[in-house]
């Protein structure tokens, strides 16, 4: 390793700030002073050549997952290609689309390896590992696009929820897309799990052929991206409301199969001030298997 990375307390005193290259975290911890120092001192330590270890095997985690022939042997690497599997059946995937929740899950599970905490989480641009002891719960802001701050609504987790993981993906987002969704929030029991699939769902918003939708391939605007020449989506027109109300749907019926597979907990899709949700109804009055909810909020 040439370089250290950037550790630091934030000014509010709470959160610890972890920088290095492209990987940039923002963590917090409530509980006992000690066990929170502890496990800050534990996700600094963990984080400390953790890119080297993903670089070291960057050429591998490019390339499209193959079923059962993982041959990566980082921990982290292996949690990405564990996290892509699932899809690799049928479609082009790398390990890279669960990066950044992969990356979290491991900072998060160094700091609850080592200190017993009320709340923790890790929050790598919006990818979060999620930690909640028994009555605690967490808020999560939804935004219209991962690019902006405006928060549109708040949903809760709460510890007796299966959720563990949070993410977002998006045309707008740090990293290219195949759809043209604005913002795909996705609910799972881990990060990984959360970050591949919001990226397949993103990836499913989408109106193939439509003049309106200008794409490029990923390796003209970026040259060692892991999509190749695959054209992503680089701008869109206008769409009509049934447009947009098509694209959400074709991502909602991806969604939906996720969530009867147990992949995702649930799934807010965005769309031109257009949402819809996916997620199971009210389990108490379904009795039987719970059914996806879907609402509609027209912006």
């Amino acid at each position: 390793m040439t370089r250290l990375p950037q550790i630091a307390l934030l000014s509010d005193g709470r959160r610890l700030h972890l920088q290095d290259g492209p990987i940039d975290l923002i963590v917090e911890a409530r509980g006992h002073a000690d066990e929170v120092r502890a496990a800050y001192e534990a996700a600094a330590g963990r984080f400390t050549g953790l890119l080297d270890e993903l670089c070291s095997e960057l050429p591998e985690l490019r390339r499209a997952a193959l079923p059962a022939a993982c041959s990566l042997e980082g921990t982290v690497a292996r949690r990405m290609y564990a996290a892509v599997t699932p899809y690799a059946w049928d479609r082009f995937i790398t390990p890279m689309a669960a990066v950044a929740g992969s990356v979290a899950e491991e900072i998060l599970g160094a700091m609850i390896h080592v200190a017993t905490l009320d709340q923790a989480y890790v929050n790598n641009g919006g990818d979060i590992a999620l930690h909640l002891d028994e009555g605690e719960h967490f808020s999560v802001g939804l935004m219209d696009r991962p690019d902006r701050d405006g928060v549109m609504r708040t949903m809760r987790v709460y510890s007796t929820d299966p959720v563990r993981g949070i993410a977002t993906s998006g045309r707008h987002g740090r990293s290219f897309s195949f759809g043209i969704a604005d913002a795909v929030t996705v609910l799972a029991a881990t990060a990984s799990q959360a970050d591949a699939a919001a990226t397949i769902i993103a990836n499913a918003v989408d109106l193939p052929g439509h003049p309106a939708i200008i794409r490029k391939p990923a390796n003209a605007l970026q040259p060692d991206s892991d999509l190749g020449p695959r054209p992503v989506t680089r701008e869109v027109g206008e769409l009509s409301q049934t447009e947009i109300a098509a694209a959400l749907e074709f991502g909602a019926e991806c969604a939906r199969q996720l969530f009867d597979r147990g992949l995702i907990e649930g799934a807010v899709l965005q769309l031109c001030g257009d949402m819809l949700v996916i997620g199971p109804k009210d389990i108490e009055r379904q009795k039987s298997r719970p059914l996806v909810l879907e609402n509609a909020i027209h912006g």
